[in-house]
C-alpha cells in the first residue's frame, strides 16, 4: 500500500511540476508577444533600441540605467508614457504591464 501511495504522490508531483513550468513558459511567450507588438519597433527585439527608437530617445533596456529602476518606476513609464513614448494603460491590462516589466528584466542577460 505504501509503495502505491509513493508512486501516486511521485506522479502527481511530476504532473504539477510540468503544469507550473508550462504556465511560466506561456506567460513568457505572452509577454514576449506583447513586447514585440508594442515595444520592439522603438526598443528593438533585444532591447538595445532600434535606429528609429534611438533617434526618439528610446533607452537601452539592457543597460544598468534601466535595469536598476524599480518595477514600480518601469510600470509607471509603460502605463503613463514618458517623453516621446506613449502610455499604454488604456490598451494594456495591468497584468500585461507587469509581465512586460518582467520581460524587460530578462533582456539584461542578452547584453
Amino acid at each position: 500500500m505504501k509503495k502505491i501511495t509513493i508512486q501516486v504522490f511521485a506522479t502527481a508531483t511530476a504532473i504539477a511540476a510540468v503544469l507550473v513550468l508550462s504556465v511560466s513558459v506561456c506567460a513568457q511567450n505572452s509577454s514576449e508577444t506583447v513586447y514585440k507588438a508594442k515595444c520592439a519597433a522603438c526598443h528593438a527585439p533585444d532591447g538595445s533600441g532600434s535606429p528609429a527608437g534611438k533617434k526618439l530617445g528610446a533607452h537601452d533596456f539592457r543597460s544598468a540605467d534601466v535595469q536598476t529602476q524599480t518595477d514600480a518606476a518601469l510600470t509607471g513609464v509603460i502605463a503613463n508614457g514618458k517623453n516621446k513614448m506613449p502610455g499604454y494603460q488604456k490598451t494594456l491590462k495591468a497584468d500585461e504591464i507587469t509581465a512586460l516589466v518582467a520581460y524587460i528584466r530578462t533582456l539584461a542577460s542578452g547584453k
